[in-house]
């Protein structure tokens, strides 16, 4: 979003000219036309202004017939990842900002969104896994391309990355890989680069790492490819650099509560009793961050990624813990599912 947006704004009474000086000025390709009361009326791009001096109309004409009132605009509120799938959709550049009233408060960029620095990062979405827990969901379907609000959850991961500058993205594929494949082709469409790691026995999620096509130079982006997450990719990223880590973990607050009353009992007498105790745990989030180093540490066979951790420990490489705090579902689980669904993300 450009904080600054007044240069874009026009009032809904000035002239075409005016409004061809505002996109010179801003340099965005819009103008932005505003009511009195600051609300958002329509918009005028260049292209529009070009349309209108074809047809006829002059410098000093009034703007407001040629203004576009059937404009699209969002809520402060949108994700990174929505913005982008929205523009991706239906092929914007520019999506203005409207509060609940109606009053213009920004406007989000594509190439903002997109990250002006490309990350050297990869990113690698494991995607293989049967989906056995979700029943007749995964029948026909692979579990990462199971809709949430009208697109598939890996897309979603996919855009999310992309959010944050990432631009060369793997995907593990086993079960029903090739309906993936098929979807996502090269990642050109989603601005990426995609590339697939074809397991042809399930290696889990650690020994699909062992199919990368060579070494990477920088941290690699690990991430279970059935997540509604917001996890934000440039803040964990900063946390593996600044803590020198070998491995980063993302670790999730989880409580639940007892549903019954719970016994404290030492050498055959109770010590202690607590109604419906509620307990916390900090629990593995399934996004990672490794160093290249660890990676030649990997097996090419079954071999979860907790595996690769607990070596790391034994070896006294540090491991880092980054509480994830953003927005968070794991849909692995069908009332998880429905939560997503039901909007919780």
């Amino acid at each position: 979003m450009i904080k600054s947006f007044s240069n874009c704004c026009v009032q809904f009474d000035k002239r075409i000219v005016d409004a061809m000086r505002a996109i010179d000025t801003a340099g965005v390709g819009i103008a932005l036309i505003v009511s009195e009361n600051g609300k958002l009326a329509g918009t005028l791009t260049d292209g529009d202004v070009r349309r209108a001096l074809l047809g006829g109309a002059q410098l000093i004409s009034p703007l407001a017939p040629f203004v576009q009132k059937a404009f699209t605009a969002v809520a402060p509120s949108i994700s990174r990842a929505e913005i982008l799938d929205l523009m991706q959709s239906r092929t914007l550049h520019q999506v203005p900002i409207v509060d609940s009233v109606g009053k213009l408060v920004g406007l989000h960029l594509l190439h903002d969104i997109l990250g002006a620095v490309e990350r050297p990062n990869w990113a690698v979405i494991m995607a293989g896994g049967r989906g056995t827990r979700l029943g007749q969901l995964t029948d026909k379907t692979p579990k990462p391309m199971i809709k949430v609000a009208g697109r598939p959850i890996i897309e979603r991961l996919v855009l999310h990355l992309v959010g944050f500058g990432i631009r060369r993205i793997f995907i593990s594929i086993n079960y029903l890989g090739h309906i993936i494949e098929s979807h996502f082709g090269d990642g050109s469409h989603y601005g990426c680069k995609i590339e697939y790691l074809r397991e042809n026995v399930p290696l889990s999620t650690g020994g699909a790492l062992s199919l990368l096509p060579e070494p990477p130079n920088d941290p690699v982006i690990v991430m279970n490819g059935d997540l509604v997450t917001q996890v934000n990719i440039e803040k964990m990223l900063a946390f593996h650099a600044n803590g020198q880590f070998q491995a980063t973990i993302g670790l999730r607050s989880y409580s639940h509560q007892v549903p019954y009353g719970c016994a404290e009992v030492e050498n055959g007498q109770v010590k202690r009793l607590e109604e419906k105790p509620l307990i916390a745990r900090l629990i593995n989030a399934g996004t990672y961050v490794l160093a290249p180093s660890v990676l030649k540490h990997i097996p090419r066979k079954f071999f979860p990624i907790t595996d690769l951790f607990s070596g790391c420990l034994d070896r006294k490489e540090s491991v880092g813990a980054f509480p994830i705090e953003d927005d968070w579902i794991d849909v692995g689980q069908g009332d998880q599912l429905k939560q997503a669904r039901e909007g919780s993300v």
